[in-house]
């Protein structure tokens, strides 16, 4: 049984922060001038460089683990959509004044598609509610459903799980609202006939990596610690059990 856990586990959390922003924010913001000592890349060199290291990770965690996991997925996805949104305003200087709403664009398309997946998926045999949050390795799931059908509270029930679903979107739509002020914040502002724009462009793009990431991970966990308390008064509610009758046991 270790052995099956250990082989599909999932990703590091801190080394999933790392790759995915610590380093490409270095690499972006450090790396980025053409010339000074000897790290320094040029815009081009360190774009590539910042985007391969989650790319890559990205691909190496599908290999190894032989299965999807819808956040990677994404993530890979929009590091891809930075790399193409990038090279077409480098190749076409005209677009260079909407560098801000492209990438605006990009940044709140991510959440809002996440969001979208947990109402879409909400009727089906794998909700992607349970599969984050509501599921077998936190709840007694078979548990409380077999105490929710002797008390035949299933109306109650649903209606708990669909409104849950509705909070955590909603905490995805705020965090789509976020990325596009972020985006604009350190973009709008950059001028489009500086001979060092490729430069400035990157150093937006880490800045907007580097503090969409606690201004936008901050105000979420406070939601998702609200959705939690919201889930597990709704389930005392109608179970009757505590706490420790909700929880798996460990």
């Amino acid at each position: 049984m270790a052995e099956k856990n250990a082989s599909t586990q999932d990703e590091n959390p801190l080394m999933n922060i790392i790759i995915n922003v610590i380093a490409p924010v270095l690499i972006l913001s450090q790396m980025s001038k053409e010339e000074g000592s000897l790290w320094h890349l040029g815009p081009e060199k360190a774009m590539y460089a910042a985007l391969a290291l989650p790319l890559g990770y990205g691909i190496w965690h599908f290999l190894k683990n032989r299965k999807l996991n819808i956040f990677s997925v994404v993530g890979v996805i929009s590091v891809l959509l930075t790399g193409i949104i990038t090279l077409l305003i480098w190749r076409d200087p005209s677009l260079r004044p909407h560098a801000a709403l492209l990438f605006g664009i990009k940044e709140a398309a991510q959440p809002l598609l996440l969001g979208s997946l947990f109402v879409l998926t909400h009727r089906s045999k794998s909700p992607l509610f349970n599969a984050f949050i509501y599921n077998d390795g936190l709840f007694n799931v078979k548990k409380i459903e077999k105490e929710v059908t002797a008390q035949d509270a299933q109306v109650a029930y649903n209606s708990l799980l669909w409104k849950s679903t509705l909070f955590f979107f909603g905490s995805f739509v705020f965090s789509a609202i976020l990325n596009l002020f972020v985006a604009f914040y350190f973009l709008d502002g950059l001028d489009p006939l500086s001979d060092h724009w490729d430069t400035e462009y990157n150093e937006g793009v880490a800045k907007i990596m580097g503090w969409g990431f606690l201004l936008i991970g901050a105000p979420l966990l406070v939601i998702g610690g609200f959705i939690f308390y919201y889930l597990i008064r709704g389930l005392k509610q109608i179970t009757h059990f505590d706490l420790e009758g909700l929880l798996h046991p460990r």
